[in-house]
């Protein structure tokens, strides 16, 4: 009676401790580890969690040999063929913050069983709404969310222990490639990154600290720079530049980024109302750079008459007579822009400033255009 007893109570003390350990989660033994990596692109959270099975003395028996190629029965689990679990022990998990494209198709943000059927011509890289299983075993094309083919890439450098890194990224880009022994089989992300930004730039111009003149007008010169969602852009340079709260009817910044706004948006006319509206509040610098944009425009004539009034406002500056000489050279005028060309030369602050008005000056007498 007394044996019994110590053994119900042994029972009770071990059944806690095995109820308390998932089956499903191996400890590391040796050359297999947990492992994570995770990266940003554009403004997309991407991460991988996954198991690394080691070399382990295996070297150029793994790709065709331990991992098998294509999709076969492992003889457990549901009986169906299988592929590769793209990792050790647990399904190997992908996550993505957003919507993206894999391979150049659409895939929803979410979690995903990452899977691979290994061919050394063009592997199967396998998303699936399965991510709590252990391996492949339980694997079901029915619950796979997409499929993009892939070109296996050797490397000369032996990857001892299987890993995921993030390469050749871009603003909007990345390459996710799973490398060991010495293949990599990569595959290619994509993101929206600008309509990303202009949802996010619409948040923060709704927060104290983005509904500021000075705010809505690095957000609608950011549209302004993409060349994207310029419609908003307007919106938000028009704010800046507004009389009335949160705007600054006097920023030569958000005046200057809303008449190129116009610009672009094909409405000229309105662009040069907004530029001489401007004028006004812009220093020598900013109205410089002011008629140096407009030339790269391919707009002459409003180009001068940005270089005339700062030249008016600051007659005799090395920097407004520079302007004078461009704008007039733009314009045709070489005799006149060689005028303003020579008495800019004596007031060249330093010598690259000398040397590059005497090359305008030496244009100029060979009837050339400055710019």
């Amino acid at each position: 009676m007394k044996h019994s007893l110590l053994l119900l109570i042994s029972f009770f003390f071990v059944l806690p401790f095995f109820a308390q350990v998932p089956y499903n989660r191996a400890l590391p033994n040796g050359y297999t580890r947990k492992a994570s990596v995770a990266e940003q692109v554009g403004l997309t959270t991407i991460s991988v969690t996954y198991h690394r099975p080691a070399l382990n003395g295996r070297e150029g028996k793994i790709w065709g040999q331990v991992v098998p190629v294509g999709f076969v029965n492992q003889g457990f689990g549901n009986g169906k063929l299988t592929p590769w679990r793209a990792g050790a022990n647990e399904s190997t998990v992908i996550e993505f913050g957003t919507d993206v494209k894999i391979e150049g198709k659409p895939l929803p943000k979410g979690k995903y069983g990452l899977f691979i059927a290994y061919d050394p011509l063009e592997s199967t890289v396998i998303f699936s709404k399965r991510t709590e299983d252990w391996g492949s075993f339980f694997y079901d094309d029915k619950e796979d969310m997409l499929r993009v083919k892939v070109k296996p890439q050797p490397i000369d450098k032996s990857v001892e222990s299987l890993k995921y890194e993030f390469t050749s990224q871009t603003p909007n880009s990345a390459v996710i490639a799973l490398s060991w022994d010495k293949l990599s089989i990569p595959f290619k992300v994509e993101v929206d990154y600008l309509k990303q930004q202009l949802e996010a730039l619409v948040i923060e111009s709704q927060n104290p600290q983005g509904f500021t003149s000075q705010g809505l007008n690095i957000a609608a010169n950011w549209t302004l720079q993409n060349n994207y969602g310029l419609d908003k852009g307007l919106e938000w340079a028009t704010l800046a530049s507004a009389p009335a709260f949160p705007g600054d009817p006097t920023s030569f910044s958000a005046l200057s980024t809303k008449a190129n706004i116009l610009d672009k948006l094909g409405r000229p006319d309105e662009a040069a109302a907004v530029i001489k509206a401007a004028l006004p509040y812009g220093n020598v610098g900013q109205l410089q750079q002011l008629g140096r944009q407009l030339l790269t425009a391919k707009k002459p004539k409003i180009a001068l008459d940005v270089f005339q009034y700062n030249y008016n406002k600051a007659p005799d500056q090395f920097i407004t007579l520079t302007g004078m000489t461009r704008g007039l050279s733009a314009n045709g005028d070489y005799a006149k822009a060689l005028e303003f060309a020579n008495k800019a030369l004596p007031l060249a602050p330093n010598d690259a400033n000398k040397q590059g008005v005497q090359a305008m000056i030496d244009k100029l007498k060979a009837g050339k255009d400055v710019n």
